[in-house]
C-alpha cells in the first residue's frame, strides 16, 4: 500500500538544521545581501539583453531543452518564475561587480602570479595503497600495462574512468604543493613516481605542460578568484543578526 507524506515549509527548515548546513546557508544568504548592498552603492544596471543570457546559460547548463523540462526543473526545486529571474538576476550582478570592482587589477595580478596560473593536461588514478601504485608505476613503465588499462581498472568515478583519468588542464594553484611540485618539474610526456598526500596515493601521467597567456577565459577566472577574495573579506567584515522564530531554530538572537 503506498504511503502519503506531506511536507511543510516547517519540516524543510527542520531538515536544515538537522542537516547541520544552517552556517552553509546563512553564508549565501550574507554573500547575496553583501553583493546587492555593493552594486546599489556602484549604481550598477541591469540590462535585458545580459539577462536573457544568463536565462538561457542557466537553462543549457542544466541542460533544459523545451518549456516543459523547465517547468518540471522550477517544481522539482520549489522555484517560481520570480524566483528564477532572481537567480538570473543575481547571476548577471555578480558578475557585473566584479567587472566594475577589478577593471585595472586582473592583468597586474596575473603578471604578479604567472607561475600559479601555469597549466599541465594530466592523467590521474587515485589508490589507497602505495605498494600497490608503486607496482603498478613499475608495471607501465615496462609495458605490461597501459595507463589507461589501470584507470579504467582503478578509478570509481565513472566518467573519470571513462576518460582514463583524464583531468583537462589543471592549474599549479589547484594542485596540492607536494603534487604540484613534482608535476610541474616533469618533461612530458612522463609517467610520474606515485605521490603520497594526505588524501592517499597519486599515480599521474603528465601529458603537457602549459605556460598560459591571458585571454579571455583566464581572465574572467581570475576575475573570479579575486571577486572571491573580496567577497570573503567583506563577510567577515558583517555582522549577522537572525530574525526567525525560535520554533524554527533557537532561541539565539545572534551568529
Amino acid at each position: 500500500m503506498s504511503q502519503t507524506i506531506t511536507i511543510t515549509n516547517q519540516d524543510i527548515i527542520s531538515q536544515v538544521k538537522l542537516s547541520c548546513k544552517i552556517p552553509e546557508f546563512v553564508e549565501g544568504i550574507v554573500t547575496r545581501k553583501v553583493v546587492e548592498n555593493a552594486a546599489f552603492e556602484a549604481n550598477l544596471k541591469v540590462e535585458t539583453e545580459e539577462l536573457q543570457i544568463v536565462a538561457d546559460q542557466i537553462r543549457l547548463m542544466n541542460k533544459l531543452n523545451s518549456a516543459d523540462e523547465t517547468w518540471a526543473w522550477l517544481e522539482k526545486h520549489s522555484l517560481s518564475i520570480d524566483d528564477y529571474e532572481e537567480i538570473v538576476y543575481s547571476t548577471v550582478i555578480s558578475g557585473k561587480l566584479a567587472a566594475y570592482l577589478f577593471p585595472d587589477k586582473v592583468e597586474p595580478y596575473f603578471l604578479e602570479h604567472q607561475l600559479d596560473y601555469a597549466g599541465v593536461v594530466m592523467y590521474e588514478v587515485f589508490l589507497d595503497d602505495e605498494d600497490l601504485a608503486i607496482e603498478l608505476f613499475y608495471a607501465i613503465k615496462e609495458g605490461e600495462i597501459s595507463f589507461y588499462d589501470v584507470a579504467h581498472k582503478y578509478i570509481q568515478d565513472t566518467e573519470l574512468r571513462r576518460k582514463g583519468g583524464y583531468r583537462g588542464i589543471v592549474y599549479r594553484q589547484d594542485l596540492k604543493p607536494e603534487i604540484s611540485a613534482a608535476v610541474f618539474a616533469a618533461k612530458p610526456p612522463q609517467l610520474l613516481k606515485p605521490i603520497v598526500s594526505s588524501k592517499g596515493v597519486h599515480l599521474i601521467l603528465v601529458e603537457e605542460i602549459i605556460q598560459l597567456e591571458l585571454d579571455n577565459a583566464l581572465y574572467q577566472k581570475i576575475a573570479s578568484d579575486l571577486f572571491s577574495e573580496w567577497l570573503k573579506k567583506q563577510i567577515a567584515k558583517v555582522d549577522i543578526v537572525r530574525q526567525l522564530d525560535s520554533n524554527c531554530l533557537s532561541s539565539n538572537s545572534e551568529a
